[in-house]
């Protein structure tokens, strides 16, 4: 049996207790600290058990899940830092934050495994990235890998990605949620019912999500399926087309990773 603790509580640590909590990996004990109330007794009621303060939860488990804002990781690793000891692994879901910053601030042999999920996971259909660093064993980064797997796809890169890669699963919820709100108020500007753009147009991401990855197509291949010559659709992509659509998402991530860097600093 491991015991597995979340610093943190909140939607994100709670996602990921609640994935496990749902999923079939077994022998893990789950343990979690928050200073919210409302936030402790929402773990406590999927089985999570409550610890008094950081020290008692890191004294107790073998993997330690940093579940806490980057603005507040420093102060959080200097109440800990005296509680730890090599044989613990800590697996930080911060953005931005990297391996050499938590051994700065805390032991230097510390084991860590850098995550970056996003909230799927509440519904076991996550999207995580993950990579282990030194001396992490392939057995203890296994097992985190299995956490994530069991409530969703994962994917392992290397450390130096960690940054890059917060904008492609782990803000772009944010983005695809603001994306459906232009068809959805489209929708209701039209007389449409919300709910039903809303079921309509949420099933189409969703099908649309299984032909990026199952149909074999690449995703020009994909936009030309869908766009008949002198048609509908065309007439909407030439908009898109003109509003620069791409590269405002490719300056979205480019400002997530930048973010990201600043709060590594």
């Amino acid at each position: 049996m491991k015991n597995v603790g979340f610093l943190g509580a909140g939607n994100m640590g709670y996602a990921i207790m609640k994935g496990i909590c749902g999923s079939s990996v077994s022998d893990i004990k789950l343990f979690a600290f928050d200073l919210s109330e409302d936030m402790t007794k929402r773990a406590e009621k999927i089985g999570v058990e409550i610890c008094t303060s950081e020290k008692e939860l890191v004294s107790k488990c073998d993997y330690i899940f940093l579940a806490v804002k980057p603005q507040v990781l420093s102060g959080v690793l200097e109440t800990i830092k005296d509680t730890l000891t090599p044989e613990k692994v800590v697996v930080s879901i911060a953005a931005g934050i990297t391996s050499e910053y938590l051994k700065s601030r805390t032991i230097p042999d510390l084991k860590t495994v850098l995550v970056m999920p996003n909230t799927p996971l509440l519904l076991g259909e996550g999207a995580t990235a993950l990579s282990k660093s030194e001396p992490t064993t392939d057995e203890e980064f296994e097992l985190v890998c299995s956490i994530f797997n069991a409530c969703g796809d994962t994917a392992v890169l290397s450390p130096d990605k960690m940054k890059e890669i917060i904008a492609i699963n782990g803000s772009s919820p944010a983005f695809i949620y603001l994306f459906a709100k232009g068809f959805i108020e489209y929708a209701e500007e039209q007389g449409i019912s919300g709910e039903a753009a809303k079921k309509l147009f949420a099933k189409t991401l969703i099908g649309s999500a299984k032909m990026i990855t199952d149909s074999g197509n690449t995703i020009d291949e994909l936009i030309r399926m869908v766009s008949s010559p002198g048609g509908t659709t065309l007439a909407g992509l030439d908009r898109l087309y003109e509003g620069e659509l791409v590269q405002t998402v490719k300056n979205a991530c480019e400002s997530c990773t930048r973010r990201a860097y600043e709060l590594s600093e």
